[in-house]
This record gives C-alpha cells, sequence and structure tokens, in this order.
C-alpha cells in the first residue's frame, strides 16, 4: 500500500503574493482551486489546500455564513483545508500599541474563520501562520529589547489562539525582523514560551538560513561554501534542521536556486522555483527528509500535511497546467520517501 500521510496540499496564496502594486495582477482564489483540481499525476492528486485570508481570495472579516459557503465550495472539490494565514501585515509586533492591538485582532479573525471551518468538517488539521510583521532593519535598531517586544506579542497572540485550541506557527524568512536567521528564530520561540506556538519550516526560505543573508554572524556553511560541497551542504543542513526540527509543526515544500527575490509589495526573501528548476539547489525529495525524520532517520509524524509553497512565479507559469503536474509530482516523491499509511 503506498503512503496515504502526510496529506498533499497546494497553497492559494502564490495568486496574491508577490502581485499587484504596478506588478502582475493577482490570480483568483477560484482560478487557484480550478488549477489544483487539474492537476494528475498517475491518478494522484492534491488532497486540500491552505488559505490565505485576505483579499481577493478570503476576506478576513468573513462572515460565519460565508465561510461555510467557503467550505462547501473547497470540500465540494474533494479537498480538506489545511492551515491559514493570518495577514497581520496591517499591524506589526513593533509598531506601538495601535499597531499590536491590529495585529493581534487579526490573529483573532484568523482563529474565528479556523473555528467555522472546524465545525464544517472540512478543516481537521493545520496550524494558523504569524511572522513578525517587521523589518531586520527596524529590528536591529535594538535586538535584545525588540526580541522581547516580539515574544511579548507572540504570547498574546498564543493566549488568544488556544482559547480556540489553535497552534501558531512562524514563518522563518529572512524579511521578517526577529525571525531572519536562525538562531534568533529558535531563541524567539523559546522567549514565547508558550506551548502552541512552532515553526513553520519553508525549503526555499530555510535554504537561505545556511547562507547568513541578512545576518552573516549566523552563517552555517563556510565562508567559501560552493554549492558542488554536498558534504558541506549537508553538515549544514544537519546543524540547522536539528536546532529547528523540534519546534516544527508546518511544512512548505519548495525549490530555491540559492538567491533572494521580491516582488510587488514583498520583500526580497527566499527564491520559490519551479520543483524541476535546473538551477534548484535542493535535492527536494532528500531534503525534505532533514525536517520529516529526526536525528536517527526515524519520521517524526508532527504534522498531517505538507503544503507546496512557490510565490512569486509569474501568471504565465501559474496557469500553466503542466507546473501544477510537476510540484504535485515533487510532492508525491516527498511522501513517497518519508511518509507513512493510516
Amino acid at each position: 500500500m503506498s503512503n496515504n500521510f502526510p496529506k498533499l496540499h497546494n497553497a492559494m496564496w502564490p495568486g496574491l503574493v508577490g502581485k499587484g502594486n504596478g506588478g502582475e495582477p493577482p490570480i483568483d482564489l477560484d482560478t487557484m482551486l480550478r488549477l489544483t483540481a487539474g492537476a494528475d499525476v498517475n491518478g494522484q492528486k492534491f488532497d486540500g489546500v491552505d488559505l490565505f485570508l485576505a483579499l481577493p481570495h478570503t476576506d478576513i472579516g468573513s462572515s460565519p455564513d460565508d465561510i461555510k459557503a467557503l467550505a462547501d465550495k473547497i470540500g465540494g472539490m474533494g479537498f480538506a483545508v489545511g492551515s491559514l494565514v493570518a495577514p497581520v501585515w496591517g499591524g506589526s509586533t513593533l509598531g506601538g500599541p495601535e499597531k499590536v492591538e491590529v495585529y493581534l485582532d487579526m490573529v483573532k479573525k484568523a482563529c474565528d474563520i479556523a473555528k467555522v471551518l472546524n465545525e464544517t468538517g472540512v478543516r481537521k488539521y493545520g496550524v494558523i501562520r504569524i511572522d513578525s510583521s517587521t523589518s531586520p532593519e527596524v529590528w536591529a535598531e535594538d535586538p535584545v529589547g525588540n526580541q522581547k517586544k516580539v515574544a511579548e506579542v507572540f504570547r498574546q497572540a498564543c493566549d488568544i489562539a488556544a482559547d480556540y485550541g489553535e497552534r501558531l506557527a512562524a514563518e522563518g524568512e529572512i524579511c521578517w525582523g526577529g525571525m531572519h536567521n536562525w538562531k534568533d528564530m529558535v531563541d524567539l520561540l523559546e522567549m514565547t514560551d508558550r506551548p502552541n506556538i512552532g515553526f513553520q519550516a519553508d525549503m526555499a526560505h530555510t535554504l537561505l538560513y545556511l547562507m547568513g543573508y541578512n545576518a552573516p554572524e549566523h552563517r552555517i556553511v563556510p565562508g567559501d561554501f560552493n554549492w558542488d560541497d554536498d558534504a558541506a551542504f549537508q553538515a549544514g543542513m544537519r546543524k540547522m534542521t536539528a536546532a529547528l526540527r523540534p519546534w516544527t509543526i508546518d511544512f512548505h515544500v519548495a525549490q530555491n536556486d540559492g538567491t533572494v527575490f521580491g516582488s510587488g509589495s514583498h520583500d526580497k526573501t527566499g527564491r520559490h522555483c519551479q520543483a524541476y528548476d535546473p538551477n534548484g539547489k535542493l535535492d527536494i525529495a532528500r531534503d525534505a527528509g532533514y525536517w520529516l525524520r529526526d536525528e536517527n532517520g526515524e519520521l517524526t509524524k508532527a504534522f498531517q500535511h505538507i503544503c507546496w509553497d512557490g510565490c512569486m512565479f509569474p501568471n504565465a507559469v501559474m496557469m500553466n497546467q503542466q507546473t501544477w503536474n510537476d510540484i504535485l509530482s515533487a510532492m508525491i516523491k516527498v511522501r513517497d520517501r518519508h511518509g507513512w499509511s493510516e
């Protein structure tokens, strides 16, 4: 019997992230769902989707009836809903009381939506994704004091989520202050000190943790590292994942060519590449194992689904159905190698 866990999800936010602001137009949710449903690899399909709780996809202020209708639509396509992205960027962990209030309100509204999705039965697993919503430059004005402030807001967010039985996952990206390198990310999680906080590992973003982008003092691979040195790469992966894997409660499969990229209003972060990009530095199926297996090679089974994340792809690439077949193919290889059956 082939593995049926973890479930394979597609992210809806690549239709929005990096779009607009004078760049390419967003791709609507219905189109993203249709492309996901159209993906097929020898009869295998995606199991579900992860959602971005912002317009023009899903209004964070949606009524319960709106969310029930959304659940009916997604469930009717044979999909589950997994993790949800709270749109915290109108607020900030470091922007003063008013900005903090907005930030926490976004978390609460995301939990309200999660509650309705759970009650419909379309959502049985997943987390709510957050970040610090501040830049490394602002954070670096007072690293010690600002990290304490970020942790305090995270604690308040966790307490809100706990009332709903939800877990929050902080996604480490080099563009978010206090989360922009592996060492400060671990310190922030420890400082937050809540049972329902964890880490969302994205293979494209965490790759740049190795390189010390935006934090050269926390570079893991040698200064003269080159991508032909696979032993140094794997040693770096072992060190990084040993620190972050115990916190990881949500996981994004992705590819990266070792560079940074930003478009629209999104700051530069790890470049997401197509699954089989010849310039990709990751062996996706192998390197996913650093996150899905412990140091002894045993499956952690720390989450019930994994999600593809491919932000800031050109719209022409995203509208090509073969793109999603290739992505699904890469996801299946991860599950074949590191999955299990239930």
